[in-house]
């Protein structure tokens, strides 16, 4: 049974995520890039969607998101918004478009918002681009920022790990939320950190925390949609959990259809047309 009926869902907007953060209501966030899976999310009743850079990653093959251009983002974020009637729509700044030049970060944001229709902008980084962030909010530019491991700056990192294990780390990401909730931030995405310490930065924000791989206790929840679809068979750290197993599905249907064209019981007679009538003069 659907949790959510769209009929019965009003549009939502940043200033709803954090009405229910008030509340104590669990926020649903899944990736989308195209418009027919967007619309199926959509109506299933998804609180928003984030058009990710990990488009990069399911979409094209990508080693990493660092390959994944603004023209690229802009085109996978017009198909999702062509499909959206009640998701907040919320898109990643590419590696590179928002990276310490402030005007030319803006020109970019702006770009994203006027082209693709998108609510919101999801932005990684901290106090290092604070100064970015700020000239676009002040544009009107609703803003999400992202913290703890930030797959745009995996070769710092030298990997995919767990982030904020150290002491002094674990203070910097915090100091980072408080600064990003200070500068204007709508929300914040917490992506593979210790649970306790998403516990306490969740309750220190009056913003809400969205976690991946990020423990129970924030305010609500992001996942790649090919990965809790069982699409990405390739890839599936700890926090995934698959709520099907699609790759194995459309194999089999592939596989089955393959099989019926080899033996010619595909396309059946009432699956062709017939030679339309003579009309009887």
């Amino acid at each position: 049974m659907s949790v959510n009926k769209t009929a019965d869902k009003n549009k939502v907007t940043v200033q709803i995520f954090r009405k229910m953060k008030e509340k104590g209501q669990k926020i649903s966030m899944l990736t989308a890039y195209d418009y027919t899976m967007a619309k199926l999310v959509d109506q299933a009743g998804i609180d928003a969607i984030l058009v990710g850079d990990s488009a990069g990653n399911v979409m094209a093959g990508y080693e990493t998101t660092l390959s994944v251009t603004l023209d690229e983002i802009i085109y996978h974020a017009k198909s999702v918004k062509r499909a959206v009637k009640n998701s907040l729509i919320v898109v990643d700044m590419p590696f590179g478009t928002c990276s310490g030049d402030p005007i030319d970060s803006l020109h970019n944001a702006i770009r994203i918002m006027r082209e693709t229709g998108a609510e919101a902008l999801k932005i990684e980084g901290g106090e290092e681009l604070l100064p970015d962030i700020r000239k676009i909010i002040s544009a009107g530019i609703p803003v999400m920022g992202h913290l703890g491991l930030m797959p745009q700056s995996v070769h710092r990192y030298g990997g995919f790990g767990l982030r904020a294990k150290s002491e002094m780390e674990a203070q910097k990401l915090k100091n980072d939320a408080a600064l990003l909730e200070e500068a204007g931030c709508f929300a914040i995405t917490l992506e593979k950190v210790p649970a306790a310490l998403a516990e306490e930065i969740a309750l220190s924000l009056k913003i809400p925390v969205i976690g991946i791989g990020a423990g129970p206790q924030v305010d609500g929840q992001v996942l790649v949609v090919h990965d809790m679809l069982g699409l990405n068979q390739e890839f599936l750290p700890k926090f995934v959990r698959k709520y099907a197993e699609l790759g194995d599905t459309v194999k089999k249907a592939v596989n089955d259809y393959i099989l019926d064209v080899k033996n010619s019981d595909f396309p059946s007679v009432s699956e062709s047309y017939e030679n339309p009538t003579k009309e009887v003069v």
